[in-house]
C-alpha cells in the first residue's frame, strides 16, 4: 500500500532496472527476473553503506577490516569477495555468475541470521508461504538493520505455524484477500478459532483470529482486510465478527480509498484490534474513502498529511477528547454496534458530511436551479433534433 509521497511509482531508476531485465530476457523466465535484479539492488545498497564506513575508518587510521567497527554503527561487514568493486570488475567475465552467487544470496542470508539487532529491543517475527516474498522481506529488514525471525523456511501460516508460542506486542498484517480453500478439514479443531470456525471458502476471519491468537495481553493489531469482512454474514462470519466485538477487541475501523494497490482494485479497510483498549466498550470509525492523492491513472497514495490526520484522530480517541465529525469519524458504543447487527462499515456510523450553507435563500436558489435545468432541457431537445437530422441524411431514420 502506498503511504508516502516517495513510493515506487517514481523510484528514479526504473529505466536501468528495465534495461537489466532486457539483458536477462531469453536467458530465464520473466518471473525470475526479480530474483536477480532485487538481489543486486540489495547487494549494491549494503556495499554502498560498507564503502561509506570503510572510508570513515580509513580517514581515522582505524582498522578497515575490523568487523566490530561496522557492527557498532549497524553496518553489514561485506567480505572482500562480495564487495561491489569485485563484482563490477567481473561483470564481463564468464565467471560473473559464480561471483554474484558465495557474495549475494549466501552472505545476505548469513547477515540476516547473524545480525545482532542494534535497534533497541525491537524484534520482528513472521513467515510467508511464498519463498520470493520471504526473501524480499529478509532483504528489506536487513537493509534497515532490524533483528528478525521469519522462520527457517517458507511455510503456510495455517498448516505450519512457525511461531506457535509467540505472543506479540504489535502485529501488522496484509494477508491475501478472500482466500478460498484454505482449510481441507484438518484445521477444524484448531485452538486459534476461539470465536468460531471460519468458512473454508474465505480465510478473512481465519487470518484475523490467527493474529489475535498470537497477541500479548496488551498487544495491538493493525490489519488490512477486504471490505466484505465488515458486513458478511455467510459461513458464520457474522457470528465470528459479533464475538470479536463482544470481547471488546475492536479498537477502530478505517474505510480506505480505492486504488491503493498495484495488484488489485478491491476496496479495503483497516482493522485495529487491541486486547487492552483505552476506551473500553467503544470503537472508533473513520471514513477515509475520500482521502489520498492519485499519483498516476491507476495508483493512489495516502499523503503524510492524511496519515497525520488519521493518527491524530486515533490519539484523541484514546485520550477521550475526540468529537465526532460528520462524514469522517465517530466514536460508537458497543450497544449501538449491536443495534446495527454488528456490521462494522464506517459509513453506517459517521453519517454524511455536512455542507456549509452558501447563504443563498432557498427560494432564490430553487428559481436559479430550475431555470438552469430548463435551459438544459431545451438544449437537449435541440441536440436530439440535430442527431435525428444527421442520421436521416445518411439513411437512418429514428
Amino acid at each position: 500500500m502506498a503511504l508516502t509521497n516517495n513510493n515506487s511509482a517514481a523510484i528514479g531508476f526504473e529505466q536501468q532496472i528495465w534495461s537489466a531485465a532486457d539483458i536477462l530476457r531469453g536467458n530465464m523466465d520473466a518471473a525470475e527476473y526479480k530474483h536477480v535484479v532485487l538481489g543486486l539492488i540489495f547487494l549494491k545498497y549494503i556495499s554502498d553503506k560498507f564503502d561509506e564506513r570503510y572510508h570513515e575508518l580509513q580517514a581515522d587510521d582505524d582498522d578497515v577490516e575490523d568487523r566490530d567497527a561496522y557492527a557498532e554503527v549497524n553496518v553489514f561487514f561485506v567480505p572482500p569477495v562480495a564487495r561491489w568493486c569485485v563484482i563490477a570488475e567481473a561483470a564481463h567475465k564468464e565467471e560473473i555468475g559464480a561471483v554474484i552467487d558465495g557474495g549475494m544470496f549466501v552472505q545476505s542470508s548469513d547477515f540476516v541470521k547473524s545480525h545482532s539487532g542494534n535497534i533497541g529491543n525491537l524484534s520482528i517475527y513472521g513467515q510467508d508461504a511464498n519463498p520470493t516474498t520471504r526473501k524480499m522481506a529478509l532483504m528489506n529488514l536487513a537493509i534497515r538493520g532490524i533483528d528478525s525471525d521469519l522462520g527457517g523456511y517458507n511455510a503456510d501460516t495455517f498448516h505450519e505455524d512457525l511461531h506457535p508460542a509467540l505472543k506479540a506486542d504489535f502485529i501488522l498484517a496484509n494477508p491475501p484477500f478472500n482466500l478460498s480453500d484454505w482449510n481441507d478439514g484438518s484445521l477444524n479443531d484448531d485452538p486459534r478459532w476461539k470465536y468460531g470456525l471460519p468458512p473454508s471458502g474465505n480465510a478473512n476471519f481465519a487470518w484475523l483470529q490467527h493474529m489475535i491468537h498470537h497477541l500479548s495481553p496488551n498487544g495491538k493489531i493493525g490489519m488490512v482486510l477486504a471490505n466484505g469482512s465488515l458486513s458478511s454474514q455467510s459461513g458464520g462470519e457474522g457470528n465470528i465478527r459479533r464475538k470479536i466485538v463482544e470481547y471488546d477487541l475492536v479498537e477502530g475501523i478505517i474505510a480506505m480509498p480505492t486504488q491503493l494497490f498495484y495488484t488489485t482494485q478491491i476496496p479495503v479497510s483497516l482493522w485495529f484490534i487491541s486486547r487492552n483498549k483505552n476506551q473500553k466498550g467503544k470503537t472508533l470509525f473513520i471514513d477515509a474513502r475520500k482521502m489520498g492523492t492519485m499519483v498516476n491513472r491507476r495508483l493512489r497514495e495516502m499523503t503524510a498529511g492524511d496519515i497525520e490526520k488519521i493518527a491524530a484522530t486515533f490519539a484523541e480517541f484514546n485520550n477521550g477528547t475526540l468529537n465526532d465529525v460528520k462524514g469522517f469519524c465517530a466514536v460508537v458504543a458497543m450497544d449501538e454496534i449491536a443495534r446495527q447487527d454488528f456490521i462494522l462499515t464506517p459509513g453506517r456510523y459517521v453519517g454524511i458530511e455536512e455542507r456549509e450553507d452558501d447563504g443563498e435563500p432557498f427560494e432564490e436558489k430553487m428559481t436559479r436551479l430550475t431555470g438552469e435545468l430548463s435551459a438544459m432541457f431545451r438544449r437537449s431537445r435541440e441536440l436530439e433534433g440535430e442527431i435525428r437530422k444527421r442520421l436521416g441524411a445518411i439513411g437512418y431514420e429514428i
